[in-house]
């Protein structure tokens, strides 16, 4: 009997030491963590750059008097459209009027010299062959011929260099565009070739003038050969409104106080919505990477040794694997290195993570769906183009 009592106690005990391991077991299995997933899809994906720009007038003149006078007239408004040949500005044409007045009696006068003279050497040379005058006065009278010939070309200039002078005291628009404001008024006096009447800027088509840093420039260079290259163009701050520019000029030398290069775009600007001298958002493709692997920008990770993400197994563990990056566009990135498409990678909740611990995937909703209605693991995100 007390054997038998000995023996169910000692097997009472192993139950007991079984019944605490299990415990400990479940106790030290942590569950697993929620987090959101998206499988890597396989697309191509265009390799953009982000860059502020201005814009600039396609043609600008700051618009000078030739002459030096007064104002008597100004005949245009404050940021109106012109065209070439317009007049904007008048000045007092009474002395310009006189000078030529002056210049055109000097003219009538060397003319009338001149008639003369070329008589006298007609009569002279005459009476020479028949030895009634000396040969030298044959030579005094073909020599005031020719001074009355000059005398009467001196004339005639100075007579078209007054008609300038008056035609030049009205100013008028040298290019078809918008005046500025307005900086002159009658009764001001005017220098000439100093004092600016008036600022007139082309803005169809306008100008977009960007810096590039100077790493990217064997890709601009090739992309110019290949073809037209294009940057889309667009308000800080104003995601609704996008203009297509054709990119018409990169400067012949890199800035070595910045490291970047100049860069132009022409766009159209039909309808007047841009200014020169504004800021402008510019969205620069400089290539399209081919069937890419990409992943949400969420998934991509910094660590001390470069990125890395967070790829789920089948067995619902993670493991922690580093990658390139290509390039990032529309809120997705492209894995040059280090990932296949389809395996399903962690997008949210990678601070609780460490390689070999189970997760959760859970479903969220797509950013910008205040309702939470789409509900997908590969959710759209913001669009932000930029090249690595």
């Amino acid at each position: 009997m007390k054997a038998r009592r000995i023996v169910v106690r000692f097997i009472g005990l192993l139950a007991l030491g079984a019944c605490s391991d299990d415990g400990a077991k479940k106790k030290m299995e942590a569950p697993p963590v929620p987090v959101t997933a998206a499988k890597s899809i396989e697309q191509d994906i265009p390799v953009t750059l982000q860059l502020v720009g201005r814009a600039e007038a396609y043609e600008s003149v700051a618009l000078k008097s030739r002459v030096d006078g007064q104002v008597a007239a100004v005949l245009f408004s404050e940021g109106q459209h012109v065209k070439q040949g317009d007049v904007l500005v008048r000045l007092d044409p009474t002395d310009f009027a006189a000078r030529l007045q002056q210049a055109e009696a000097n003219a009538a006068r060397d003319e009338a010299l001149t008639t003369k003279a070329h008589s006298d050497t007609a009569r002279y040379t005459a009476l020479r062959a028949r030895n009634f005058v000396s040969e030298e006065k044959v030579n005094d009278v073909r020599t005031n011929a020719a001074a009355a010939g000059a005398n009467l070309r001196a004339s005639k200039a100075a007579t078209e260099l007054a008609r300038l002078q008056l035609n030049h005291a009205t100013i008028r628009a040298p290019i078809t565009g918008v005046v500025g404001a307005r900086l002159v008024f009658p009764g001001s006096s005017v220098k000439i070739n100093e004092t600016i009447v008036a600022v007139i800027n082309r803005v169809r088509p306008l100008l977009v003038s960007f810096a590039v840093p100077e790493k990217h420039l064997p890709r601009l260079r090739s992309a110019m050969k290949s073809g037209s290259m294009q940057v889309d163009v667009a308000l800080p701050g104003d995601k609704t409104q996008h203009y297509r520019a054709a990119v018409r000029f990169l400067d012949n030398a890199v800035d070595t106080t910045t490291g970047t290069i100049l860069m132009k775009a022409e766009l159209p600007n039909a309808e007047e919505r841009l200014t020169p001298g504004q800021f402008l958002n510019v969205t620069l493709l400089l290539d399209t990477l081919s069937k890419a692997v990409t992943v949400p920008n969420e998934a991509v990770q910094q660590g001390a040794e470069g990125n890395f993400i967070f790829v789920v197994k089948d067995d619902s563990s993670v493991e922690m694997r580093s990658v390139e990056t290509a390039a990032s566009n529309a809120g997705l990135t492209a894995i040059g290195k280090g990932l296949q498409a389809g395996e399903i990678v962690v997008t949210d909740g990678q601070l609780r993570l460490a390689p070999k611990v189970k997760v959760k995937i859970k479903e969220a909703a797509a950013p910008g769906n205040a309702d939470g209605a789409n509900k997908t693991s590969t959710a759209n995100m913001p669009a932000a183009s930029t090249a690595r």
